[in-house]
């Protein structure tokens, strides 16, 4: 039994002993964490550098405080730098990595010192982690041992070009600082606004430190352009400077606009004294959006009372760079911890092989958990103070952005951008989180510009230094109505009088919603001569000698290459003029002319029909369609051509040829009245024709043309085939005229080529001689020059349209171009001949009725007929003879046979058609008796009285 207590009493104290032993390792474990060297580099002179350093040492308390049993803890090696100095920054480096073997630094504080640390970071394997180096021109160099816990300045592009397009402007200058910082965004900001079709004419770099002197005369030259639109890239502290000359210069007054990027932005607690903000008032910025959070707003506070603790009488502003330097060292410290802990605590650095080096950059060794530091860091993932913190290809990604506004003596937030629906008033409404993408300004709050105002500035302006438009205007010694341009013998000067074009311009300036002033230069040589072509007038607005050209200037393809066009203000086309000759009593066959030939052969085919069918209807019963076959067909003839003038003495007794006879009398009214009419306007109207109507004629004949000088009309005459010695030239409409005149056998032209209002204020002159005819080519009409994507083009297009749509136009037009006592007679070339097409509904109706006639016709005699018997034997065409032998009998029991007074023996039988009990036709014809025949009445038959079978022989034997 003691035994038992013994043993127990052993197993006892040795568990103890085990426990005991367990909970002293555990305790000394937790006592003595493995330290990680991370180097600082940062300026702790500056009050930026001090934030940093406070935010990461209040980072790396917080997360140990929340994480006690974490085996490792970062020792931290600052190292002084200075912005200005990247070699200092890069001798701090060096020294970290050789003497105190960091694992990692943080820092440094500006993209220029980063791109040499960065080389430093991967020739030693390790991570260079920066949450300030913004600039995109890092990304270029490729390291895997770069990590920017920041955003890249590359992602608010995007911000910008949507607020530059909300308000429609059109051109942008940049102004930027002359470093990586500076130049490495203008790339991407490029790239955003040519996407958006806003053009940067011009862009203006400044050295880092760069004097005051040096910063108004870049200015001044802003100030002497049309662009009033830019865009600030640089630190605040040269920024507030520039700020500060652009207010000296007068360029923080109305009409300018001032875009900042979060350069500047992101550091606004580091320029809001009084005398800055009072400098920068209605300027608009894009600024990282933080959202806020009670973590965030207890750190804030905590942070404040820290800093004053450790830095008394230093006045910094939390930003958000505090917010990215605080995250970067919590996720430095976790992935510090996973590598320890999957690695067994293997740290240090592995030894170069250039042993004895005298050269720091020859020994420096290669860090051992480098790559393993590298891949656990880009697998952080977690919510920070500044909103989720996630690298991806090592950086921050693109977040929201705040629009602010400068005001008084803060800054007022307008909106946001968000990738997703670009411009919002507020990111937690419904709209918004149902909305598409928006570039739309009202999606903006209301805005204070520069000067005060509230209406957003239009982007650009004619420079109110005393300096006027240069318009050049082109010299013409003909057609002076369109552009007038005199030269002074006296002076030795050419001025610009006036004309069309120059009217259009003043009407059109006047509808714009400003005052220009401007100069009208003409484009002339010392002596009054033009100076050039009007290609040559549009390289001197291309080359800047001249800031537009106003008069007849066609708007062609290869030069809007280089120049920007306004909407045309007149016609378009390129038009052919030609002689007009005189017809009249010069054709023999003009009377032909008022039908077509299809006319005519129906309207004939028609008269030949309507006899037939009234011979047809009358012959039996009307002694005027009987007699010997010549005569009948003469007076059937007769009878139809004789209705044309009414004319017709032939009684028509017959109903349904009385019927027939008005059908075909209204269509012979019709019929007569329009040729009538027709030959009438022939006669009378039509005296002129063209003496060409075809382009290829002209080529065919070799005839010469005409075009004006100087005029693109040329290259389109050479397209169509014309050879050199077929062209003459004319200046001037007498010139034109007198061309005509000579013709080709005289060294003249058959016929001219120019544009559309050159060809119709020459009608207005000589409008008896010439008429327009076809073809006529395509061509944009006249138009106004500006310099490639001058926002004043647009301006002025607009006000084009204005002065079109108010009829201000037309009454500009009419008092030069129009000429009462000329009327036009382009209309009197087109063909004045009827054709069927116009009269086959009433050749239809009296097809019908005379066939309707003849059908009924035919129906009755058949029915009265329908009696008579035939041998069987008797073919069809014999029966069919006997038949037409019938016909053509007279019918005497026709009224009209009876009021004619003749009397009938009693052996006569009468007609068939007079049984109304139907005796059998057999019967009357065997008791009929022979008769001699009736020559006179022109009977066809040797008899009247003849059986079936006598007519039938009569037909074979004749």
């Amino acid at each position: 039994m003691n035994m038992i207590k013994n043993i127990h009493f052993i197993s006892l104290c040795y568990f103890l002993c085990v426990f005991s032993s367990t909970f002293v390792a555990v305790a000394a474990q937790n006592n003595n964490p493995v330290n990680v060297g991370v180097g600082v580099v940062l300026d702790s002179s500056s009050g930026f550098g001090k934030m940093g350093l406070s935010c990461i040492n209040m980072s790396l308390t917080d997360f140990y405080a929340s994480h006690p049993n974490y085996t490792t803890r970062l020792l931290l090696h600052q190292k002084n730098s200075s912005p200005a100095d990247v070699v200092l920054t890069a001798a701090a480096a060096l020294d970290l990595i050789n003497n105190d073997q960091v694992q990692a630094i943080v820092g440094p504080e500006s993209s220029m010192q980063a791109n040499f640390l960065i080389s430093l970071g991967d020739k030693a394997h390790v991570p260079i982690i920066s949450f300030s180096a913004t600039s995109p021109s890092l990304t270029s160099i490729r390291s895997p041992y770069f990590i920017r816990a920041a955003q890249n300045d590359s992602t608010q592009v995007k911000a910008l070009s949507a607020l530059i397009q909300a308000f429609g402007w059109r051109q942008v200058v940049p102004i930027y600082v002359d470093n990586e910082f500076g130049e490495g965004v203008i790339p991407y900001l490029s790239d955003a606004l040519q996407q958006v079709d806003v053009r940067i004419p011009y862009r203006t770099v400044l050295p880092s430190k760069a004097s005051d002197e040096h910063i108004e005369a870049e200015l001044l030259k802003l100030v002497a352009m049309q662009t009033r639109v830019f865009i600030v890239h640089m630190l605040p502290e040269l920024g507030s400077r520039v700020f500060e000359k652009a207010k000296k210069l007068g360029m923080m007054e109305e009409g300018y606009v001032w875009i900042m990027t979060d350069g500047m932005s992101n550091l606004f607690s580091y320029i809001s004294s009084a005398s800055v903000m009072e400098n920068m008032q209605g300027v608009l910025g894009v600024k990282t959006y933080v959202p806020s959070t009670n973590e965030l707003e207890g750190f804030r506070v905590r942070w404040k009372r820290k800093f004053q603790e450790d830095n008394p009488g230093v006045d910094v502003d939390l930003g958000v760079f505090g917010f990215w330097a605080y995250d970067a060292a919590t996720a430095l410290a976790t992935a510090v911890e996973e590598v320890v802990r999957s690695s067994n605590g293997s740290l240090g650095f592995q030894k170069s092989n250039s042993t004895g080096s005298s050269n720091d950059l020859e020994r420096i060794g290669v860090s051992i958990i480098g790559s393993l530091l590298v891949e656990a860091l880009s697998r952080t993932n977690f919510r920070g103070l500044s909103g989720r913190f996630g690298l991806q290809n090592g950086q921050l990604q693109s977040s929201t952005f705040q629009v602010v506004n400068v005001i008084g003596s803060g800054e007022k937030v307008i909106g946001y951008w968000t990738p997703e629906n670009g411009l919002v008033r507020d990111l937690n409404s419904k709209i918004t989180m149902n909305s598409s993408y928006s570039t739309s300004n009202t999606s903006l709050g209301s805005i204070i510009w520069p000067g005060d105002i509230i209406s957003a500035p239009k982007g650009w302006q004619i420079p109110t230094s005393g300096k006027k438009l240069k318009i050049l205007v082109p010299v013409k010694s003909g057609f002076k109505e369109f552009v007038n341009v005199t030269f002074d013998p006296n002076t030795n000067t050419s001025n610009v009088m006036g004309g069309y074009c120059i009217e259009v311009f003043k009407a059109v300036k006047e509808a714009l919603p400003y005052d220009i002033e401007y100069d009208l230069v003409a484009y002339a040589m010392p002596n009054g001569s033009s100076a050039g072509n009007y290609n040559d007038l549009a390289n001197e607005v291309y080359l800047g000698n001249y800031d537009a050209a106003v008069g007849d200037i066609t708007i062609r393809a290869n030069r809007s290459l280089y120049i920007d066009f306004t909407l045309p203000f007149t016609e378009s086309g390129v038009s052919m003029i030609v002689p007009i000759k005189d017809n009249k009593n010069k054709n023999a066959w003009v009377f032909l002319k008022p039908l077509t030939w299809d006319l005519w052969v129906t309207s004939g085919c028609f008269f030949i029909f309507i006899g037939f069918v009234v011979w047809v209807l009358e012959h039996r019963i009307n002694e005027d369609f009987r007699g010997p076959p010549p005569h009948q067909i003469g007076t059937s003839l007769w009878f139809s051509f004789s209705t044309m003038v009414f004319a017709h003495r032939e009684r028509v007794v017959s109903n349904l040829a009385r019927f027939v006879v008005i059908i075909w009398c209204f269509v012979v009214l019709i019929l007569t009245q329009s040729y009538t009419a027709s030959l009438t306007s022939l006669l009378t109207v039509q005296q002129l024709q063209p003496t060409v109507t075809d382009v290829n004629w002209l080529l065919k004949n070799r005839e010469n043309v005409g075009y004006q000088s100087g005029s693109f009309v040329f290259g389109i005459l050479k397209q169509l085939g014309f050879q050199d010695k077929n062209l003459k030239t004319f200046d001037t409409a007498e010139q034109l005229n007198e061309l005509f005149r000579n013709g080709t056998a005289n060294n003249g032209i058959a016929a001219a080529f120019d544009e559309t209002p050159y060809m119709k204020l020459f009608l207005a002159t000589y409008c008896s001689k010439y008429t327009m005819v076809e073809p006529t080519f395509k061509a944009d009409g006249f138009a106004f020059i500006f310099p490639k994507d001058s926002p004043l083009a647009r301006d002025i297009s607009r006000a084009i349209l204005n002065v079109n749509e108010g009829g201000e136009m037309q009454k500009i037009e009419d008092r030069w171009f129009k000429r009462k006592e000329c009327q036009d007679t382009t209309n009197n070339v087109s063909s004045n001949s009827l054709s069927l097409e116009s009269f086959w509904g009433l050749f239809l109706i009296a097809g019908a009725a005379s066939s309707l006639a003849l059908i009924i016709f035919v129906a009755m005699f058949l029915y009265e007929h329908r009696h008579i018997r035939l041998d069987s034997e008797s073919s069809f065409w014999r029966k069919v003879l006997v038949m037409l032998r019938i016909y053509d009998q007279k019918d005497l029991s026709s009224h009209t046979f009876k009021k004619s007074g003749m009397e009938f023996h009693p052996n006569y039988p009468p007609s068939p058609s007079s049984f109304s009990n139907h005796t059998e036709a057999h019967n009357v014809f065997a008791d009929q008796q022979t008769i001699p025949p009736s020559p006179e009445h022109g009977d066809l038959s040797p008899t009247n009285g003849q059986s079936t079978r006598e007519i039938e022989l009569a037909i074979e034997h004749p």
